[in-house]
């Protein structure tokens, strides 16, 4: 029987060899029909990916006109020039900050959510500043951020809390006449008569910088103090068209209502008391020989709150920014996670004692943690990129200290810089940034499919 196989096989009897059958893919598709299927695509990722990837890696090699090979030299003034290091700082902190912020607000803001009859309503309302383009929000954070309360939504409410628990200034920018006043500046913004108060005899403090038609309220006009005792008047030594005496009370000038005044002997204050609505005050007996101050409560500039856009607050100010567009994001993502785990964990924890702070650790966390890796990788590519907030929210004064490099490669190539060169080092520097995280999800994915 052997024989026979073996002369089947090799003898001269063989049976021909049946032709090679056209290969095929694993699905079943012939190759020459995937490829031409593909084509289209392999040739966008090549025009829009590949070249472009290519050309900047060839550019960042020349110098800014282009016709100079200068080799690492763009790489090496990234980080050796001030600018673009403050570039790279920036985008350090963005990356470390907001993705995990943004990722611990959408898990918080989806656990809480969702047992609460409303809250998909709520989900909704966080939800729709995504369909907000970041140039809307740009400007719509640059108006939050206004350094003046009556526009700034922001200082608007600090200033108003700041108030409560604060006195505000009765008459900002106030100041006496040195000409005919007795008062001279004593540190703090206060001033301090030079000579002592006497009882039987009328401390006349008038102050002027402030237009009548401007005072607060309704202002009476002003009257000389009457009786004896310690007293004397604080009133506007001005009035609209001129005219009187100066340092004294004339007919027609305004009071200045509710301005504190000090008895002040030997540095310690032995009397207070405030102006009436006709501009008077009475102090004790104890007053008598004191000097009197005029403290600089009453004249301090009102509260302006914040600023946010300055040098210190750019950055996280802009942040903050990021985070209010994206939370929604995130919590998209991760409620959806959320509604894919297994109910009976979370009851069988709880039947075993757990809290709900140990169940949310313990178990809704791990559950959850391949959706919050996805999403803070994704965001963690998204902030490498984020240019128009930076470009748009931080003003021109300080753009530099809230600078990062993907403004900074816009900069250097269009921003009056001119260096394609160097621009085009920035950018390969931030695909290099880009691919380990790339890389990680890649990683993750392989993984997930393997299961």
């Amino acid at each position: 029987m052997s024989s026979a196989v073996a002369k089947t096989a090799g003898g001269a009897g063989a049976l021909p060899t049946p032709p090679a059958a056209p290969r095929k893919s694993v699905t079943g598709t012939r190759l020459w029909v995937a490829v031409l299927f593909l084509l289209p695509a392999l040739v966008l990722l090549g025009a829009l990916v590949v070249y472009p990837i290519g050309y900047s890696v060839w550019r960042s090699l020349f110098d800014a006109s282009g016709s100079g090979f200068v080799g690492l030299d763009n790489y090496a003034e990234i980080f050796t020039d001030d600018a673009t290091l403050v570039a790279v700082r920036n985008t350090a902190i963005w990356v470390a900050v907001a993705p995990a912020l943004v990722t611990a607000l959408g898990l918080i803001f989806a656990v809480l959510t969702e047992r609460v009859r409303w809250g998909t309503a709520f989900k909704l309302i966080v939800f729709m500043p995504m369909a907000i383009s970041m140039l809307a929000a740009g400007i719509i954070f640059r108006l939050v951020y206004e350094q003046d309360p009556d526009q700034g939504v922001a200082n608007a409410v600090v200033t108003s809390v700041h108030d409560v628990f604060a006195d505000e200034s009765v008459y900002p920018k106030a100041r006496p006449n040195a000409q005919v006043s007795d008062l001279r500046p004593s540190g703090g913004g206060s001033f301090t008569t030079e000579g002592a108060v006497r009882a039987g005899t009328p401390a006349l403090l008038p102050l002027v910088g402030i237009a009548p038609n401007r005072l607060p309220g309704a202002p009476e006009d002003a009257k000389a103090p009457t009786g004896n005792g310690v007293t004397g008047t604080v009133w506007l030594d001005f009035r609209l068209g001129g005219g009187g005496e100066k340092g004294a009370v004339d007919r027609g000038e305004k009071a200045l209502k509710g301005v504190k005044v000090e008895a002040v002997k030997d540095g310690k204050v032995v009397a207070t008391a405030t102006s009436g609505a006709d501009g008077t005050f009475r102090l004790p007996e104890s007053a008598d020989g004191a000097r009197l101050r005029l403290p600089g409560s009453n004249f301090a500039a009102p509260y302006n709150g914040i600023e946010w856009l300055g040098p210190t607050l750019v950055t996280p100010a802009v942040i903050g920014s990021y985070v209010w567009m994206w939370a929604g994001f995130a919590m998209v993502l991760i409620a959806a996670g959320l509604a894919g785990v297994d109910r009976n964990l979370l009851e069988a924890a709880r039947v075993d004692g757990a809290n709900e702070w140990q169940v949310f650790r313990r178990i809704t966390v791990p559950l959850l943690a391949p959706v919050l890796v996805v999403v803070l990788v994704t965001l963690m590519i998204n902030v490498m990129k984020v240019f128009d907030l930076v470009y748009i929210i931080a003003p021109q004064p300080t753009q530099d200290e809230a600078n990062v490099l993907a403004l900074q490669l816009y900069l250097a190539s269009y921003g009056g810089g001119g260096d394609f060169g160097l621009g085009s080092a920035i950018g390969v520097v931030l695909l290099l940034l880009v691919l380990p995280v790339m890389w990680v999800n890649i990683r993750r994915l392989r993984k997930e499919r393997q299961r």
